[in-house]
């Protein structure tokens, strides 16, 4: 799974590397912490649409936007349940009602620089934190959703809300010993059809890419374990992602270290 994942890099450069517009106004600050329920970066492709909202069938716009990370189905009565749906497993999402129309045309990628993920000891959980050894951006394949209330007497969403989830696939190598599940991370060869809202989720390519990650992709990550402070979303710096030498020697893992560790 993915409950906590780290976003540090200013939209300004996420954008040149996802070959995006940037669209978040300026309003994205490093989160060494994210957790559910909180705004984060995606990347999305659409057809951009006129003054009366008529949509441009021949282009498509690929730019950062800011949604809020826990998924509501357009179909709920209420946005209390995007907290328990942060994460999407990749073999099911294009079955489930609370997905399967994201997965048809809104899929996008969550970009982060890490994720965190919990070791289960006899007494004890230990943090691991793992990301691509050259610092590259983590391309986390995501699908979103458009939710506006039918009775909103408050106004609490004039404008509606715009959530996300994750994506996950079964862990790989290493990775499984920390935890049984993953993000499902994409390669850039993947972005362009992943993004794609005119390809449906179970056509190629796109059907094709929801598998777990190769092991020449998982070799180019960097895992290792880092500060129990992470547990607590108050705690927010850099200082979570330092190496943490205290760990217990039953929770004590192969790590990796990437091609190129710096």
């Amino acid at each position: 799974m993915c409950g906590r994942y780290a976003s540090i890099k200013a939209p300004t450069d996420l954008a040149d590397e996802f070959r995006a517009v940037d669209a978040t106004d300026g309003a994205a600050e490093p989160d060494y912490n994210v957790a559910p329920t909180k705004t984060i970066v995606t990347v999305v492709q659409r057809h951009p649409r006129d003054a009366d909202g008529t949509p441009d069938p021949d282009v498509t716009e690929r730019t950062l936007r800011l949604v809020t990370w826990g998924l509501v189905p357009s179909w709920a009565k209420d946005a209390k349940g995007g907290a328990r749906m942060i994460n999407a497993r990749s073999e099911t999402a294009a079955e489930k009602p609370a997905f399967k129309r994201a997965m048809r045309a809104r899929r996008c990628l969550i970009p982060a620089d890490g994720w965190y993920e919990w070791q289960r000891g006899p007494d004890h959980k230990q943090p691991y934190y793992t990301r691509y050894a050259d610092r590259s951006s983590l391309a986390m394949a995501g699908i979103w959703e458009f939710w506006k209330p039918k009775d909103d007497p408050e106004g609490a969403y004039p404008d509606g809300l715009v959530t996300a989830a994750v994506l996950t696939t079964s862990a790989v190598g290493e990775l499984a010993q920390v935890h049984d599940r993953m993000p499902l991370l994409l390669p850039p060869a993947a972005w362009d059809a992943w993004l794609d809202p005119d390809t449906g989720a179970d056509a190629d390519p796109v059907a094709s890419w929801l598998a777990p990650p190769s092991e020449e992709l998982v070799a180019s990550l960097e895992l290792r374990p880092v500060s129990p402070l992470v547990n607590s979303v108050r705690n927010n710096g850099p200082e979570l992602l330092e190496p943490f030498t205290d760990v217990p020697e039953p929770l004590q893992l192969d790590l990796l270290a990437g091609p190129n560790p710096q």
